[in-house]
């Protein structure tokens, strides 16, 4: 099965009010991706969603509001970030010279059997292993 790996960028516009467009833009994807049982995700991106979730956006999520959608989000598919997968980060960030949180984000999402990482931080179109890199606001 084909699946769709969220970076938490993508999943805070679900909260973001600042751009109504994205926030609309993700809205949709989710919907078409849940249907189709292709979301997955990682506890790195539970874990990021939850701190920016409550710190960065404009009108930051409650501690409570953002562990229930944490919760919400902890039912998809999860890759848990273990120490194999971080020791693979640390090789493929020096391989491709990516930021070690990408290189963490991009091996969980191979690990997912993703064939698409939906991301804001990574070069849109690049294909890294059989998967798509792909910005959904492009």
């Amino acid at each position: 099965m084909k699946r769709s790996f969220f970076d938490t960028n993508v999943l805070l516009y679900l909260f973001d009010n600042r751009d109504p467009n994205k926030k609309i833009a993700v809205q949709e994807l989710i919907q078409r991706e849940v249907e189709a049982d292709r979301v997955s995700l990682s506890t790195q991106v539970l874990q990021e969603f939850y701190v920016n979730a409550t710190r960065k956006l404009a009108f930051p999520l409650s501690a409570e509001e953002a562990g229930a959608r944490v919760r919400d989000f902890s039912k998809f598919p999860l890759v848990q970030v273990d120490v194999p997968l971080i020791l693979a980060a640390i090789a493929r960030s020096q391989r491709m010279s990516l930021p070690f949180w990408d290189a963490l984000i991009v091996e969980a999402a191979l690990k997912a059997g993703a064939d698409r990482l939906l991301t804001e931080d990574m070069q849109h179109g690049q294909v890294i292993e059989g998967m798509r890199i792909e910005n959904p606001f492009l």
